[in-house]
């Protein structure tokens, strides 16, 4: 079905329906397109580091923002979900409908859309194309991918293109730096660019087709040939048992570089903030200030940015995996494992969301058409080893495993690791299996669609920009949360103060400043709560020090190694890390002896493998599932689970050792 376009080719269009721009003054963009149609490295090269996100307001569907210069004019460019279709099936489809719908009045318009279309499967992407344009808002083309077109003995004829669609069409090859500044050209004027004399028909699915085979043929375009080196790798790699054992040996490798390679690197952080901390010793008199920056900001929040090479390097390797196109394989092996299961691809999809951040997976559920599968789906997530237990991972198996320890030609360090998140993975699998067994409300099962791109390497801008967004959000948290929470703890575990009277009535030596911040530390507030769940936790091991350490992780993981830092800070400000390997139970009956033997560490392991020890992921879970009652039943369980199966494991170490 077709129609006349008012004011079609008049040079100029305003805002379908009479609504306003969205910055009054200002130029917004949107832009959209399908999954991997180059979209979002579009929006990096022209944002950089100018990017921001948030959320839509109502939903919990991330919001990408960035700023761009084009003629001089600073144009807001919004990144929109990836979709197939303006005929939404998920929460995030149903954001980009909204926006671009010309009836809907309670959002604001963009200016301009710019549409990406992949050129090697250009039939595809001008179903959504067509969609599009029936918006009636200014839309500009953006085509990607050109130079694998042409590798791939295809041809497009981009000025044919033009005229067929009757809108701009710029030809981006990504690290051309010519063809974004055509791109900026026309961003600097939305209202400018050429429209369609008729829109394409897009209730007619016939019709439709027919539109889009005019298009291509007017464009003499040229399918590209089957890519023999995507096919050979895919016959590998999507293979059920050769594609199996590679995803186990990428993941393998993947853990072992970490040790390997971060460790030297976090040895000079740590000897950095080692030098500060001599800094404060020999250039602050005042005890308390003193106390402040070399306990609570060096000690906790420096304790913590130590593993920031770890973090860097886990979310380099996702970009290397992600970008070269690996990643969308290895979901597409799990989804068989997942129907087994009894759930959907789109659940695993979540599951992997995970491995970063335990929100964005959750979040993820709201793809899934069956609220049972959402409810289950979301009760395994946390259970996925997210980036926020790498710090503690990394402590904890330090202490645990000497570096030069190897099975084989292995590291055991990433060996251990490489199994936590395999058995954290597992099990969040099987405790999604288990809630779709027992939830109801099962809705029709929908396709699963999963765009296997093909192999690319990812270019370097890229990958900095997606560690650097990653880093920058780690950052942020230490500032935020991480820094709040140690100089709360900082507070605790200083008071009430003791005076000199008094520790000497007690018998402690006056002048040994390691004696003194013993008997404070052991008298604190903090050591009071950490005393007070101590039935809890004694089976396990666990002293009052690590017992507060876990009671202030609930804010956020990464604070267990903040305040074991303050702690060992405290008791030995010049080399905390052996402060650490040297304390002793302090209470109960193994007072005196070490604190951090394997059966401990093995223990604290699986407690962090399995608690929920993260307030942010409750309160989304509470905000996705609409009630307090599923995020009480996952605290409840994954505590229940992390004690039982840490107090196993401590009876299994104490046996073998």
């Amino acid at each position: 079905m077709t129609g006349d376009r008012p004011g079609a080719g008049d040079g100029c269009h305003s805002a379908a329906g009479g609504r306003s721009s969205t910055l009054p003054g200002g130029i917004r963009i949107a832009l959209v397109g399908s999954p991997n149609s180059g979209k979002s490295t579009l929006f990096n090269a022209l944002t950089g580091l100018r990017a921001k996100t948030g959320n839509y307001p109502g939903v919990t569907v991330a919001r990408y923002e960035g700023t761009t210069t084009a003629l001089g004019l600073s144009v807001t460019v919004e990144d929109l979900p990836g979709t197939y279709s303006l005929d939404p099936i998920s929460p995030d489809e149903q954001i980009v409908t909204d926006l671009l719908d010309p009836q809907n009045d309670a959002v604001a318009t963009p200016d301009g859309l710019v549409v990406t279309l992949d050129a090697t499967s250009l039939r595809r992407s001008l179903g959504l194309l067509s969609q599009v344009l029936g918006t009636e808002l200014p839309v500009c083309v953006v085509l990607t991918f050109a130079d694998e077109l042409a590798r791939r003995s295809g041809s497009l004829d981009v000025e044919a293109l033009r005229r067929a669609l009757g809108v701009p069409v710029v030809s981006i090859i990504a690290g051309r730096r010519t063809d974004l500044a055509e791109l900026r050209e026309l961003l600097a004027a939305p209202q400018s660019w050429a429209t369609p004399a008729i829109l394409p028909p897009t209730h007619d699915t016939t019709e439709t087709s027919a539109w889009i085979t005019s298009v291509l043929a007017a464009a003499r375009y040229d399918v590209p040939q089957v890519d023999e080196r995507t096919r050979r790798i895919d016959a590998v790699l999507l293979h059920p048992v050769w594609g199996s054992l590679v995803f186990f040996v990428t993941m393998f490798a993947f853990f072992q570089v970490i040790f390997t390679v971060a460790a030297p690197l976090q040895d000079y952080v740590e000897q950095f903030f080692g030098y500060l901390g001599s800094l404060v010793s020999e250039h602050v008199s005042n005890p308390w200030i003193g106390s402040f920056l070399s306990n609570a900001l060096l000690g906790g929040v420096g304790g913590v940015l130590v593993f920031l090479p770890q973090i860097a390097l886990l979310f380099v390797m996702v970009a290397l995996l992600e970008g070269v196109g690996y990643l969308s394989r290895a979901a597409f092996l799990m989804d068989r494992v997942m129907a087994k299961a009894g759930l959907e691809g789109r659940a695993f999809v979540a599951l992997l969301s995970s491995m970063a951040c335990a929100i964005p997976g959750i979040m993820a559920t709201r793809t899934l058409p069956s609220a049972r599968d959402r409810i289950a789906t979301m009760m395994g997530a946390p259970l996925m080893t997210c980036s926020a237990r790498l710090p503690v991972y990394v402590l904890l198996i330090g202490l645990l495993v000497d570096p030069g320890t190897r099975f084989g030609p292995f590291g055991a360090q990433g060996a251990i690791m490489f199994v936590l998140y395999l058995v954290g993975a597992v099990s969040a699998m099987l405790a999604a299996w288990v809630f779709s067994r027992i939830g109801r409300g099962r809705g029709p099962l929908l396709p699963f669609y999963m765009e296997m791109p093909s192999y690319r390497m990812p270019s370097a801008r890229a990958v900095g920009l997606s560690v650097w967004e990653a880093c920058r959000a780690f950052l942020r948290k230490v500032g935020r949360i991480i820094l709040v929470t140690t100089v709360i703890l900082w507070l605790l575990l200083n008071l009430p103060g003791r005076g000199l009277a008094e520790m000497q009535a007690s018998g402690v030596d006056t002048s040994n400043d390691t004696a003194v911040a013993a008997y404070v530390l052991d008298n604190s507030l903090a050591a009071d709560a950490g005393r007070a769940v101590a039935p809890v936790f004694e089976p396990l091991g666990f002293d009052w020090r690590i017992n507060v350490s876990l009671l202030a992780s609930l804010s956020a993981r990464e604070v267990f190694v903040a305040t074991l830092g303050q702690v060992a800070s405290a008791e030995n400000p010049d080399n905390p890390s052996e402060a650490l390997k040297a304390m002793t139970v302090a209470d109960g009956p193994r007072a005196g002896q070490p604190l951090f033997t394997a059966p401990v560490l093995a223990a604290l392991l699986v407690f962090f493998l399995y608690a929920l020890q993260c307030m942010s992921t409750v309160g989304v879970m509470r905000r996705e599932s609409g009630t307090w009652r599923w995020p009480a039943i996952a605290f409840g369980y994954m505590f229940v689970l992390a004690w039982g199966m840490a107090f196993l494991t401590k009876l299994v170490v104490e046996a073998v050792t």
